[in-house]
């Protein structure tokens, strides 16, 4: 059965002169407009589409893709507010509705924000909202500690960042322990530092140990591979600096730059270090 609000890949069973009609199983005959078409389009062929009801509310078929699907949480722009709500641009004609009682504050024309797509259960419609909490889970979430997890950034907080893990989850990121440019929307891996005894649950981009110097060791060899072999940082060089050029703090960074040279991959110089012929291979 075809899947309204998501990418699907259906068989052309008929060509007419206004497009191919798909087969979406238990959904029916779907239209995908001549527009759509190549003139290689033959029936018997596969083709991956978006299923979603256009501004007549017909269920169609494009192969344009959107930005996001259902069940996506996104960082999308408002280009129209009117009695009905706001009107979200997710890369397709029709834009994406984001009814009142869905907006936790009130949407503006230009603005982006962070929401959710699903189906209304009443209108059986593909809309949005942007009051997140009611789409994640209320139970105590089951993490490991270093597990690594999939994030997005929501919020900036007095604390750090809010960030969706698993999409299933709150969790937040210290800001003394960000050593890189967040942006609302961004999807970035990440790991869990605790889950507390409340349930709240303390994440951290970087894994500990020796693991993350194992993680930050080949970007810092790809640094001097793009810089002529050299660097002009040292381990008197400013947290700032450290976390500007390469979005980690002084003590990854030290404890990188010191393995290395344990293995002879790089060596000191009076300013800074550079890469040996053992590092380049």
């Amino acid at each position: 059965m075809a899947e309204v609000g998501k990418i699907n890949t259906l068989r052309i069973i008929k060509l007419t002169e206004i497009g191919a009609y798909l087969d979406g199983a238990e959904t029916g005959e779907i239209l995908l407009p001549t527009r759509y078409l190549t003139e290689s389009a033959q029936e018997g062929q596969d083709l991956q589409v978006f299923i979603y009801y256009d501004s007549k509310d017909r269920l169609v078929a494009t192969t344009e893709m959107p930005k996001a699907q259902l069940e996506d949480f996104a960082y999308l722009k408002v280009v129209q507010v009117n009695k009905m709500g706001a009107f979200l641009d997710w890369g397709l004609p029709k834009d994406l509705l984001v009814p009142y009682n869905q907006q936790k504050t009130r949407m503006v024309v230009g603005k982006s924000y962070l929401v959710k797509i699903y189906r209304d259960h009443y209108t059986d419609r593909i809309a949005a909202s942007s009051k997140l909490d009611k789409f994640l889970d209320i139970w105590p979430a089951q993490y490991e500690i270093g597990e690594q997890v999939d994030l997005i950034i929501a919020t900036k907080t007095d604390l750090g960042f809010k960030a969706i893990v698993n999409n299933r989850h709150w969790g937040l990121l210290y800001d003394n322990e960000v050593f890189q440019h967040l942006r609302t929307g961004q999807k970035i891996k990440g790991y869990i530092k605790n889950v507390r005894s409340d349930g709240a649950i303390d994440l951290i981009l970087t894994r500990g140990g020796i693991a993350k110097v194992n993680d930050f060791a080949p970007a810092l060899i790809a640094y001097l591979k793009a810089h002529k072999g050299y660097c002009n940082l040292h381990d008197k060089s400013s947290p700032e600096e450290i976390k500007r050029a390469f979005g980690v703090s002084k003590k990854t960074f030290k404890s990188t730059l010191g393995n290395l040279l344990k293995h002879k991959k790089v060596e000191l110089l009076e300013q800074g270090f550079r890469l040996t012929d053992k590092g380049n291979k």
